[in-house]
C-alpha cells in the first residue's frame, strides 16, 4: 500500500513540473511517505530528518521538507514541533493535493493537511516503478479495530472505487503494455460493502463483493495475471476462492494474515475469528485449489502471551503448511523456514508459468521472474530480452522462497 502511495506522490510531482533527483543533498523538495506500523520505520524516519533539518538550518538551504503518509497522520502538528524545519504533514487521503500543498508552503505557510477526506477518483497518473506490474487500489481505509493496529485511524473509513473506475484504470495498465495488476486493500475482502445496492439474484448478499469485481475485470484486454492483498479471515468466503479458481488469469497465491495461533490472544487482539475459522478457509482453498500457495503474518509476544499460547502459532503454522519477543521469532522462523522448504518440493521436476521481470541483479547470466504462486524462478536466460514474457520454466531445484530450472520452449502468448 505504501509503495503504491509513493507511486501516486512521484506521479502527482511529474505532472506539476518537478523532475527527480539522483541525490536527495541536492534536491529542493525531500518528500518522506512513512509507515506507522513499526517503530524502526518511524526510527528511520527521524534519523533521515534530522540530516535534511540540519542543513536547512546551517546553510539556509531553500529546501522544503514533507513528511506524508501514516505517520504524518498519526503525529500531526507534533511533528513540527519535534521538527520545526518540517514544511508540510500530510496523511494518505491528501496525495492527490500534493501540488496544492506546495503552494501553500510556497506562500510562506506551514501546512498540516492530516483530516480525513471522501476518497474522490484520483485523475493523477502514478510514477509507476515497474513497466510490467502495477497497483491498482480498489478500497481505502479500514474499518476493522485490531487493538495492535493503528491503520483505521490513519487511512480512515473503508471507501471502495467503483467497478467502472477499476476496470478502466485496468484497462489503461493493459494498453500501457503491463502485464500483471496486483489489487490493493487494507481488507480486500471488505470491497463493496460502502457501496450501495442488493445482488441482483435475491440472494440478500450485497450487490459488490471483491469476487464480483475479479469477475467483472478478468476479461481487462492485455492484463495476463491478477493477484491482490490483502485478505482478512472474517470476511474471507468461499465465493472469493471459486472466484480464482474458476477465472484462470487469478494467481494461485493469497495473502491471509492469522496473527495468532491461539483463540484468547485472538480475542484480545479483536481479530473476530478463531484459529478453527483460519484452519477452515485453508481446507477450503486446498479442496479448490490444491496447488495454491498461502502466506500469512503473524505477531509473536504479543502483551500477555504465554508459552503455551505460542505453542499454539506454531501448531497452527505446521498444520496449514505455507505460512512468525526474539527469542519466539526466531523459534517460529526456523518452524516457516523449514515448512516453506517442505511445501515448496511439490514444485520439484514441474514446469511452471513465469512472469520475466529481467536479469537476474546477482547474476547477469540469468533471468528472474515470479510463478503464478509468487515464487521467485531463476534459470539460464537472457533476462533483458524475455523481460515481460511468460515463459514455461523447468524446475530442478527448489529453495524455502525461490526455485531454479531451465526454459522449457518459447514463450507463452498473453492471456486476452
Amino acid at each position: 500500500m505504501n509503495l503504491a502511495d509513493s507511486e501516486r506522490l512521484a506521479g502527482a510531482l511529474d505532472a506539476a513540473g518537478y523532475a527527480r533527483s539522483p541525490d536527495a543533498g541536492a534536491a529542493d523538495v525531500l518528500v518522506y511517505n512513512t509507515c506507522s506500523i513499526r517503530q524502526k520505520a518511524e526510527d528511520k524516519l527521524y534519523g533521515a530528518l534530522g540530516v535534511h533539518a540540519a542543513r536547512k538550518r546551517r546553510l539556509g538551504a531553500d529546501l522544503t521538507i514533507v513528511v506524508a503518509g501514516c505517520v504524518a497522520a498519526q503525529e500531526g502538528a507534533a511533528l513540527l514541533r519535534r521538527v520545526p524545519e518540517i514544511d508540510l504533514v500530510m496523511g494518505p487521503h491528501h496525495v492527490h493535493r500534493l501540488p496544492a500543498l506546495l503552494e501553500q508552503v510556497s506562500s510562506g505557510s506551514q501546512v498540516v493537511a492530516t483530516e480525513e477526506l471522501d476518497w474522490a477518483e484520483d485523475v493523477s497518473v502514478p510514477r509507476r516503478d515497474s513497466t510490467l506490474s502495477a497497483w491498482v487500489n480498489l478500497i481505502h481505509g479500514c474499518n476493522e479495530r485490531c487493538t495492535y493496529c493503528i491503520v483505521p485511524t490513519t487511512r480512515g473509513r473503508e471507501q471502495s472505487r467503483t467497478p467502472a473506475a477499476i476496470r478502466a484504470e485496468m484497462a489503461a495498465l493493459g494498453e500501457a503494455g503491463y502485464r500483471e495488476v496486483t489489487l490493493l486493500g487494507q481488507n480486500v475482502d471488505a470491497y463493496g460493502r460502502d457501496l450501495p445496492g442488493s445482488a441482483p439474484d435475491g440472494s440478500g448478499r450485497r450487490a459488490h463483493t471483491l469476487a464480483d469485481l475479479l469477475r467483472a475485470v478478468h476479461d481487462v484486454p492485455g492484463i495476463a495475471r491478477i493477484r491482490f492483498a490483502t485478505s482478512h479471515p472474517r470476511y474471507f468466503s468461499q465465493r472469493l476462492v471459486d472466484a480464482c479458481a474458476d477465472l484462470p488469469k487469478l494467481c494461485e497465491f493469497f495473502h491471509v494474515p492469522f496473527q495468532s495461533g491461539d483463540d484468547e490472544v485472538l480475542r484480545r487482539m479483536a481479530r473476530g475469528y478463531t484459529a478453527a475459522r483460519y484452519r477452515a478457509i485453508v481446507d477450503g482453498i486446498r479442496r479448490r485449489m490444491p496447488d495454491a500457495s498461502i502466506s500469512g503474518d503473524a505477531i509473536v509476544g504479543f502483551p500477555g502471551e504465554t508459552e503455551e499460547q505460542f505453542q499454539g502459532t506454531l501448531r497452527l503454522v505446521e498444520e496449514v503448511a505455507d505460512l512468525i519477543k526474539s527469542d519466539r521469532l526466531q523459534r517460529l522462523n526456523v518452524v516457516v523456514n523449514r515448512v516453506a522448504g517442505q511445501r515448496a518440493q511439490r514444485f520439484l521436476d514441474r514446469e511452471l508459468e513465469v512472469l520475466v521481470e529481467g536479469p537476474n541483479p546477482k547474476d547477469p547470466g540469468q533471468a528472474m521472474g515470479r510463478s503464478r504462486h509468487n515464487k521467485l524462478v531463476f534459470f539460464d536466460g537472457d533476462g533483458a530480452a524475455l523481460r515481460g514474457s511468460l515463459v514455461m520454466v523447468h524446475v530442478h531445484k527448489v529453495h524455502a522462497y525461490s526455485l531454479f530450472g531451465e526454459l522449457a520452449g518459447r514463450p507463452l502468448a498473453a492471456r486476452m
